[in-house]
């Protein structure tokens, strides 16, 4: 079982695993064909809506496989719809318009919201599960760096240059503090120790009674549209209201998933 690391972490990936983030994303996505037999056998949805909310400064288009996979196995998967993750300037300075967009989809539906956020969006997620539990159902974070130092990543400077933000003012403590905590709701955080973009030790989840941790190999810009972040994301989905366990790694999968730990 893993554990939440320290918040001391401040450093960040190694040049070289930034460099390959690329050309590792599109391996991840080429080895789709090949895995469709595997997510085929995925476990079917109940029909339940799910909203995927994309990473720092990518927009609904970088997480349309992943809906569209979504569709596929009978979930009612919804676009974040608030155009590129520019932190506060896509979601309000507290958060007010994804709220807005969650809580839409809640009262349309009757249900509530699974929220799988990639990067910033489950950072973001696990802060809307906190402040609105009544709506959301469970979240399910990919390589999210919810945990250490904002300069636990390679793009910190840009998100403060993009997003007008500082990392170190009071409101983003603030705000990176309510990720940190786990939410009230069922809780996985799913992340690479060759991830090239965020300090893999950043995005842990903390030891809770519903909460796990899924580790898989693979680049950070690829989380999207690895086959077992596809696979594991179905299996977290497909658990019934209310009849939450971790996660399995029995058979197959325990070729697939390594056990989360620490070196």
């Amino acid at each position: 079982m893993v554990t939440a690391l320290s918040a001391e972490i401040e450093r960040p990936p190694s040049a070289l695993l930034a460099l390959t983030e690329l050309p590792r994303a599109l391996a991840e996505l080429g080895s789709l064909p090949a895995a469709a037999p595997l997510l085929a056998t995925a476990p079917r949805g109940d029909g339940h809506p799910v909203m995927v909310l994309p990473g720092f400064v990518t927009s609904d288009i970088s997480t349309t496989i992943l809906r569209r996979y979504l569709k596929r196995l009978g979930y009612d998967a919804h676009r974040w719809e608030l155009g590129r993750n520019l932190g506060p300037k896509a979601i309000g300075l507290e958060g007010e318009r994804l709220a807005a967009r969650i809580e839409a989809i809640h009262a349309a539906t009757g249900r509530t919201v699974s929220l799988v956020g990639w990067s910033l969006g489950g950072v973001m997620a696990r802060i809307m599960a906190r402040r609105m539990p009544e709506a959301v159902r469970q979240v399910i974070s990919l390589g999210s760096p919810f945990a250490g130092s904002p300069r636990a990543t390679n793009v910190w400077r840009l998100y403060e240059l993009l997003t007008g933000q500082l990392i170190d003012d009071d409101h983003t403590s603030g705000q990176l503090a309510e990720g940190t905590t786990p939410p009230p709701v069922p809780s996985t955080a799913i992340w690479s120790r060759e991830d090239g973009i965020v300090a893999w030790q950043s995005c842990v989840e903390p030891e809770a009674a519903i909460s796990d941790n899924i580790q898989v190999h693979g680049s950070h810009c690829g989380l999207g549209v690895n086959p077992a972040v596809l696979y594991a994301i179905a299996d977290r989905l497909a658990l019934p209201e209310g009849k939450w366990r971790p996660f399995r790694r029995n058979g197959l999968r325990a070729l697939i998933y390594p056990r989360a730990g620490h070196a």
